[in-house]
């Protein structure tokens, strides 16, 4: 089977070198710079910046008006909801740069960031996390945690599919939407059965 090629929209600047996977759709005045890395079946909307340091795995949504700065990672079907704000730099000044002490900021496989979220950068947010919309993270959120609030606050658990997770009373729970089973290892940490 022959893969789809890249849709890049004629509004859209792709910089050379990169790396764009079959597949991908890039909307309206949206800028990849040189060297960025963006994986298949990805789609980024209208207004997105991905900068050169920026790497984004597979099925990753990025909507309106996002920027993913240097030193940003989206691991595989990452959702990112519009506006959300990435940053890199923990000391910025304009008169000063700091550009080597840039910070990473990993978003791990499966998690979502509702809309005008801020991810302070030095953090990892956890696989299939889910992060409120208009929160500020400024800690790692461990996988399947659900945070909001500014600043976000580990409020639960949320299931694969997004459903919030019941553990009140037992180490055990079982999504009510799709049936995936859960086992809680302790108040930071659960796995799938």
């Amino acid at each position: 089977m022959e893969k789809v090629k890249p849709t890049i929209h004629k509004t859209a600047i792709v910089d050379e070198p990169s790396q764009i996977g079959a597949g991908t759709k890039i909307w309206h005045w949206t800028h990849v710079m040189p060297k960025a890395k963006i994986g298949q079946d990805c789609s980024l909307g209208q207004n997105v910046y991905i900068g050169s340091a920026a790497e984004i795995g597979n099925n990753v949504k990025i909507q309106n008006n996002v920027s993913v700065y240097d030193k940003v990672i989206l691991e595989d079907n990452v959702f990112c909801g519009p506006s959300c704000v990435f940053t890199n730099d923990p000391n910025p000044r304009a008169e000063y740069s700091h550009r080597d002490s840039w910070q990473q900021t990993l978003v791990k496989k499966g998690a979502s960031i509702g809309a005008n979220a801020t991810v302070i950068c030095g953090n990892t947010i956890g696989q299939y996390a889910f992060i409120g919309a208009g929160s500020v993270v400024t800690k790692d959120i461990p996988d399947y945690g659900l945070a909001y609030g500014n600043p976000a606050k580990f409020i639960g658990f949320v299931c694969e599919c997004g459903t919030k997770l019941d553990f009140a009373e037992n180490k055990e729970s079982t999504c009510k939407n799709c049936q995936k089973q859960y086992q809680k290892i302790n108040d930071q940490k659960i796995e799938r059965k």
